[in-house]
């Protein structure tokens, strides 16, 4: 019984104060909407792809898999290889950029699928022409000194960044924003209005 009464008094406050709640969601949401298409600058990602390959092999000799395994094992060097000062300075002197291979490397994320020998360079930038040129520079500017720094040559490059005629940008979110604004703002709401009573 005293659950119901409960649960009753909780909608009377509510029912009472929905003024002050709608009023923070619809604050909330406004800010979040004005901070996120006015203030928040978006940023563009641009993805070249490499694949390290097992390099010339005679076709009379079977196919081992712990080759496969080293390939997919030397993978996690390269991944470190790739944002390292040895890759990222000869890009920043290329591109001609204006900051040092340091801030480079924050803009530039490196992954591969699980047991996968194709390795996925992705670059972030607030420009889309400059994320393509990112990541198309710091995948040749690799596979060029690779066979320098590990004594190998087997890396081919699979795809390279392109740009598209209407690049969209992968930050802010909007949408997102505007939703998540809207939970707390109902929250901060319902949390003042009971506060209030």
């Amino acid at each position: 019984m005293e659950e119901t009464i409960s649960l009753k008094e909780i909608f009377e406050i509510i029912k009472k104060r929905l003024l002050l709640i709608l009023a923070f969601i619809l604050g909330a949401a406004l800010i979040a909407a004005v901070v996120s298409y006015f203030f928040l600058t978006p940023t563009y990602e641009a993805s070249s792809q490499f694949i390290v390959n097992q390099g010339q092999q005679d076709q009379n000799t079977q196919y081992n898999v712990n080759e496969a395994w080293s390939n997919t094992e030397i993978i996690n060097t390269y991944n470190v290889i790739i944002t390292s000062p040895a890759i990222l300075d000869e890009v920043v002197e290329e591109l001609e950029l204006p900051y040092s291979s340091g801030t480079l490397a924050e803009k530039i994320q490196v992954g591969n699928a699980q047991d996968s020998q194709v390795v996925t360079v992705t670059a972030t930038d607030e420009s889309p022409e400059m994320a393509v040129q990112l990541a198309n520079t710091t995948v040749s500017v690799f596979q060029e000194n690779i066979p320098e720094i590990l004594s190998v040559d087997n890396v081919t490059i699979l795809s390279q960044a392109e740009l598209s005629a209407n690049p969209s940008p992968v930050a802010p979110n909007p949408l997102l924003n505007i939703a998540i604004a809207i939970v707390l703002g109902g929250m901060v709401g319902v949390g003042l209005a009971f506060l209030l009573e």
